[in-house]
């Protein structure tokens, strides 16, 4: 096991939940909602980036903001009780508090939904920030002083390079394995039930 008591972030969808049938569903009440049409399969194979880069692709630029203060009201009640969480999400945070470490979660969703993720799956994070993306996720790395940072997005593999930390990467979002590589992450895990071994060998 780890001697150092570590502080680890990690990111959300597709890290620690995988939120894709509750997304869908959101996006599904959205299209309902507003009449215009979303290729809710398509969204959904593309997590990661911040909301309004995916709804530009749907609704003129002006409307973006106000879609996206919608979709964000609508999601507590279309998404929080669909999505689960990822094997081995669980375990993993564990890991890190058996090392006498943090685990932080660092996301580009919205802070208040994020929370609502992770207090109905029961995922005992010690803190989570919201609203930041790739490089911006330095912000709260740093902040939280987190030496590793997990996830499964190229923009996760920028966060933990631009905030000087270890960039573990898995291979359960829209980012395959050799993209992961490519893109500079440290390890590469094919999901999160390898994160444990992983950080017991971690020094």
């Amino acid at each position: 096991m780890t001697s150092r008591a570590l502080t680890v972030g990690f990111d959300l969808d597709m890290t620690l939940i995988d939120s894709r049938p509750g997304i869908h569903a959101c996006y599904q009440a959205l299209s309902a909602r507003t009449g215009t049409y979303i290729d809710c399969d398509l969204a959904v194979t593309r997590l990661g980036p911040p909301l309004e880069d995916e709804l530009v692709n749907w609704f003129p630029a002006d409307e973006v903001a106000a879609v996206a203060d919608l979709y964000r009201e609508m999601y507590p009640t279309h998404a929080i009780t669909g999505t689960l969480a990822m094997l081995g999400a669980r375990e993993a945070v564990a890991a890190v508090h058996a090392t006498g470490g943090r685990a932080v979660v660092v996301t580009a969703k919205w802070e208040p939904n994020a929370k609502l993720h992770l207090e109905h799956l029961r995922i005992d994070a010690d803190e989570v920030v919201g609203n930041l993306w790739a490089e911006q996720k330095a912000e709260a790395l740093r902040e939280h002083g987190a030496s590793v940072y997990v996830g499964d997005h190229t923009g996760d593999v920028r966060g933990a390079h631009t905030a000087g930390a270890y960039s573990v990467a898995v291979a359960t979002g829209p980012c395959d394995a050799d993209e992961l590589r490519a893109a500079g992450a440290d390890v590469v895990l094919a999901d999160l039930t390898e994160f444990p071994a992983w950080l017991e060998s971690y020094s």
